[in-house]
């Protein structure tokens, strides 16, 4: 049995390299999803729960590729947000995260009902944590357990303060858009903060899928617009009261504290949760999944063979 240290990476085809299917979701959004088999798994789940990536606001599924590769005993799925990656946005949507979370139950009940009804190990990314945690809440049946690093679930006095300036809206607002190529848009996030931090594939995955080619260049997939209207909305849901209620094994985990930051409310989102572990990594940011991917997937491996007891 390989401990979770010896972790390999076997890639024959690009990971998550097309996608495979589509799930309707609330205000007719239709979410598009990527799928990767475990090795061996002919639509069945055998001993290896399925592990379901969600991503972080103006990211998409398919960043986690670097992590997905490293644990191919597992089937994999990861999808886009409405808004994001390949998902359209509804017409005249309001921005409520509401809307987010119903996108990842979708998926998190299909994934569930393609392996047979095994509940998925659902691993989560600040937006993309909330949005599981809102999953799970509606139908925690679906879940055998959460990873989620920084979720975006403010307590009461940060969503009181919400209408104040947000300064991640107004730096998304005046990003560049069009670059002359992937290669001309990777040398520029990786030459400053914050995507400078994310490792080299990760931000590789996030520029190749997060851009389109077009006559003039590469353009940004993501209506910047829309991705600053997510952060001002982030913190208007109000699943921070109904964290006692979360019935799903999880692990709360955080970067390097910050006052005021998504690190520093994980350990108070951690002991709201009946059934939770809290984990800190305090040598990594609030992007600490696409910063060490080998680490984190080492750290999912480990989560799901306790899980499963395999």
């Amino acid at each position: 049995m390989r401990s979770a240290s010896e972790v390999s990476i076997v890639r024959l085809v690009p990971m998550f390299d097309r996608s495979t299917r589509t799930i309707p979701s609330s205000n007719g959004v239709e979410v598009v999803v990527y799928d990767e088999p475990g090795h061996g798994d002919a639509r069945s789940h055998g001993a290896r729960p399925p592990i379901l990536f969600s991503h972080a606001t103006g990211f998409h599924g398919r960043v986690f590729a670097p992590i997905a590769e490293r644990l191919p005993s597992y089937p994999r799925i990861t999808f886009d947000y409405r808004g994001f990656g390949a998902t359209a946005a509804p017409p005249d949507w309001d921005l409520e995260w509401d809307g987010f979370g119903d996108d990842a139950l979708a998926v998190a009940r299909d994934s569930s009902e393609r392996y047979d009804g095994a509940p998925v190990i659902g691993v989560g990314h600040s937006m993309g944590g909330a949005g599981l945690v809102m999953a799970a809440l509606r139908e925690p049946r679906h879940f055998a357990a959460l990873v989620l690093f920084e979720p975006i679930i403010f307590p009461p006095e940060v969503r009181e303060a919400a209408g104040r300036t947000n300064p991640l809206a107004d730096v998304t607002r005046r990003r560049r858009r069009t670059f002359g190529s992937f290669d001309e848009a990777i040398a520029n996030f990786s030459a400053k903060p914050p995507l400078s931090s994310l490792d080299s594939a990760a931000l590789d995955a996030y520029v190749r899928h997060g851009f389109a080619q077009r006559d003039d260049g590469v353009h940004i997939r993501c209506d910047p617009e829309f991705e600053a209207r997510t952060y001002e909305m982030g913190a208007q849901h109000d699943t921070w009261s109904r964290l006692p209620d979360l019935d799903v094994p999880t692990i709360v985990m955080a970067g390097a504290f910050a006052p005021n930051s998504p690190a520093a409310i994980a350990p108070r989102i951690h002991e709201r949760l009946p059934r939770s572990t809290f984990v800190e990594w305090d040598d990594r940011g609030h992007f600490g999944p696409l910063e060490d991917p080998a680490r984190f997937a080492a750290f999912v491996d480990q989560v799901a063979r306790g899980i499963t007891g395999v």
